[in-house]
């Protein structure tokens, strides 16, 4: 069975609080194994139950759900996507905390940022390639404002794109745990 990656979106924030030991234990509970916790922003590496459940997106939602006592919102990757998501990388000379991607469970509306003004936010910049959009914040996440406007155009897309995003170093942390 394949290793998968899974994301969570919005933990650990604000009153969202989920702890990662009693994440990790319900997912074995449920029939997951080779769980592996990666910070507390919820980072998941995992293999399925055998057999894989039908939907296992929706499947992991639920499970998580039921851990963490509210809705939680998963994106899953295979090692072999995240592989493709660090080769794809248009920012080759970015990494660490200056580089982030927002992985989307399904692909953008092509036209999603079509109503920003991309300029406006330099040296700050962004890259959508299918379903990951890369951003280089050279300034860092704190104080970027690209990041805010990017989250609202996801928000009024058709179906809104929302997805998770994650810094270079732990994408990269990811794709190595998937290969262990």
């Amino acid at each position: 069975m394949t290793l998968e990656v899974v994301l969570l979106r919005a933990v650990n924030v604000g009153a969202r609080k989920l702890s990662m030991a009693a994440l990790r234990a319900g997912l074995e509970q449920a029939g997951c194994t080779d769980v592996v916790t990666y910070v507390q922003s919820g980072n998941v590496v995992l293999r399925p139950p055998d057999p894989r459940p039908d939907g296992l997106q929706a499947w992991l939602e639920g499970v998580i759900s039921d851990v963490a006592g509210f809705s939680v919102p998963v994106v899953l990757r295979t090692g072999a996507e995240l592989e493709e998501t660090v080769a794809r990388n248009p920012y080759p000379d970015a990494g660490g905390t200056q580089l982030h991607v927002v992985f989307f469970a399904e692909e953008p509306p092509s036209d999603t940022l079509d109503g920003l003004d991309l300029d406006a936010f330099r040296p700050d910049s962004c890259a959508l390639l299918g379903r990951d959009l890369y951003m280089h914040l050279p300034g860092g996440m704190g104080r970027a404002k690209l990041p805010i406007a990017l989250e609202k155009a996801g928000r009024k897309a058709r179906p809104p794109a929302l997805g998770t995003s994650r810094n270079w170093n732990t994408v990269l942390k990811l794709v190595a745990l998937a290969q262990e």
